[in-house]
Parts: structure tokens; sequence; C-alpha cells
């Protein structure tokens, strides 16, 4: 496994530390001008600070989303700084999504500290996620090209939506039947969840630079698919993945009946009869774990994995793109891709 946390400082490693270092002071500076209490709270879950305000130097992730709107700017052919504000606004709808997604699935932890609404409670948390989506549309009006960036910037949020709405609408739906959830409607909902602010992330970096429609386009496409293949990988993770590494038990997934990847392709298979009734039941999710991965549900998911990913190359070796920052969104790309063997 090649763990995105690895502190092997190779290429794509590089490349998010020099993205994080550029663009964290704007992204403190943001944050400051919130609410002290929810500038707290936004800190927290950044990694920042303690519940109370002492500093820490937590977890706060990786910085994916950042990276890919300087990188988009400097693709561009343009200053890595260009691309500062729609880092910060994309890193602050992130950390938005976040706060909202704990206390819609019930998260108590997250990188390895008590979520938000956990420490803080609940109402809390969602005021502190509204006021950090606020101060990112804000952030990112006030940029150059700023009405443009954000009318893109709505249009992944739109997408985002419709697909955590699809995914919270999955779990209600039957394994088998006329009204089983597809692998087509799977691809949809993965896009829109995660892909949609991928993608959206390296198009404003782009945009801000001021970057032809051609550019703007090739990247949100490119950042789509690699959502799609993060998803995917993460499908995988979730079932299979070392809980050293997740922060979950082996088969989270199937104990909370998720509709992922390689469930709904193993469904499909005839050596997956038996699989509706121990997806019923969680005190045997790893032995519906093995049927899944005998059934074939593991290995498709990381095939579809690399199909996405090879796609996201494609578009980006085949657009408009300066070559070197386009070899290190590439290499991103492979980092974010390449969790499991």
């Amino acid at each position: 496994m090649t763990a995105l946390g690895s502190r092997v400082q190779d290429p794509a490693h590089l490349t998010l530390t020099r993205c994080r270092d550029l663009v964290r002071p704007a992204l403190e500076r943001a944050v400051g001008r919130l609410h002290p209490w929810v500038a707290e709270m936004a800190a927290y879950s950044f990694g920042w600070c303690d519940v109370g305000g002492a500093p820490a130097d937590a977890d706060g992730g990786k910085g994916v989303r950042q990276a890919l709107a300087v990188l988009g700017a400097e693709a561009a052919g343009a200053d890595g700084r260009a691309g500062v504000p729609a880092a910060v606004a994309v890193e602050l709808v992130h950390a938005f999504s976040l706060l909202h997604d704990d206390v819609m699935d019930g998260d108590a932890v997250r990188r390895g500290r008590p979520t938000v609404w956990r420490a803080y409670g609940t109402g809390p948390a969602v005021l502190a996620g509204d006021a950090l989506f606020a101060l990112a549309v804000d952030v990112l009006a006030a940029a150059p090209e700023g009405p443009g960036a954000v009318r893109l910037l709505s249009s992944a949020l739109a997408d985002l939506v419709r697909g955590q709405a699809d995914d919270l609408l999955f779990a209600t739906r039957p394994w088998t039947g006329p009204e089983r959830v597809t692998v087509a409607e799977y691809r949809a909902m993965a896009e829109g969840k995660t892909g949609a602010l991928l993608g959206c992330a390296a198009a404003l970096g782009a945009a801000l630079a001021g970057a032809p429609g051609a550019t703007v386009g090739a990247l949100d496409r490119a950042g789509r698919h690699l959502g799609v293949a993060f998803q995917l990988v993460d499908d995988v993770l979730g079932i299979w993945g070392d809980p050293a590494v997740t922060g979950k038990p082996v088969g989270a997934d199937l104990r909370e009946r998720k509709k992922t990847f390689p469930v709904l392709a193993a469904l499909a298979s005839p050596a997956a009869r038996r699989l509706p009734a121990l997806l019923d039941r969680p005190g045997r999710a790893e032995e519906a774990a093995a049927l899944v991965e005998a059934a074939g549900g593991r290995a498709a998911a990381l095939a579809e994995a690399r199909a996405h990913t090879a796609t996201a190359r494609r578009l980006l070796a085949d657009g408009p793109l300066a070559t070197g920052p386009a070899g290190e969104l590439a290499r991103l790309v492979d980092l974010l891709a390449d969790r499991v063997r």
C-alpha cells in the first residue's frame, strides 16, 4: 500500500508541500476574518489548534484541492500565486463539506481526533460549516476574474450536492431488482460527490490565471475523472483497508450497507447469489467481504479506477497546458489513485 500520508518525499509529496506552504498564509488570514469562536472551530478542523484554541500541529489533510488550484494556474502559464484565491476557496468549501458530512453520517472521529460536532456540538459545527462556505464565496468574489470564478464554484457545488443526495438515497434502495443502484448511477454519484470539487479546484486556478475556456475545461474534466478514481479506491479501502491507515474497522462500509462499487460489481456476478442476504446481516461483514472479492468486486473497482486515472492523464497530456505543471498534476493523479495495490 502507498499511503497518502507517507513521509517519503517523492516528487508528488514535494508538490503538495510546496503548494500548502504557498497557500497557508492566505488561508489563515481568511479564517482570521471569522467570528473568533467560529474561527476556532475552523482552525480545529484544519488541525491548527485544540479545543479551546491552544496551538496544535494535528493532521489537517494533505491539501490536495489547494494543490490542484495552484497547479491549475501554473499549467495555464501563470505564477502559482495567481491560483491562491482559488486554493483558499476550495479548501474552505472542502472543510465546510466535511463538517456537514460528519454531522450527516454521525462520524465521531476524523484524522484521529473527535470531529467538530463531537468536540463543539452539532449546532456549532453546522454554523462553522456555513461560515466557511460563505467565506469561500467572498474570497473568490474578491479575486480577479471573480464573478466567473464564483459561477464555476457554484456549478461544482450544485453537482456536489446532487452527488451527496444520491449517495444518501442509495442507502434506502434494495441490493437487487429493478430498483437497485446501477453502476452508471454510481459513476454519476461519484463524479458529483468527489469529482466536482477536484475538477473545480484545477479549473478555478486556471480561470483566475486568465486561461482560455479549453484549458479550464480540460482541467475540470481531468479532475472529475480523478475524483471518480479516488472514490473507487476509497470504496476498496472501506472494505479491505488497513484500519491503521483508514481509521475505520475492516469492513466498515459493508456494516453501514453502503452501495459501493465493489459490491455493485459483485452483485452482477452469478458467484454472488448469497451476497444480498449477507449484506443485510452486519455481523457477517467479513464473510461478505470475502464473497465480494471472490465474485470479482475488488478487481472490478480497481480496474475502473485505473481507467478513470488513465483518462485524467490523457486529458492532461493532450490539453494546452504548460509541460512542467502538467507533469506535476499527472504525478498527483498517480499518488491519489495508487493507494492500494
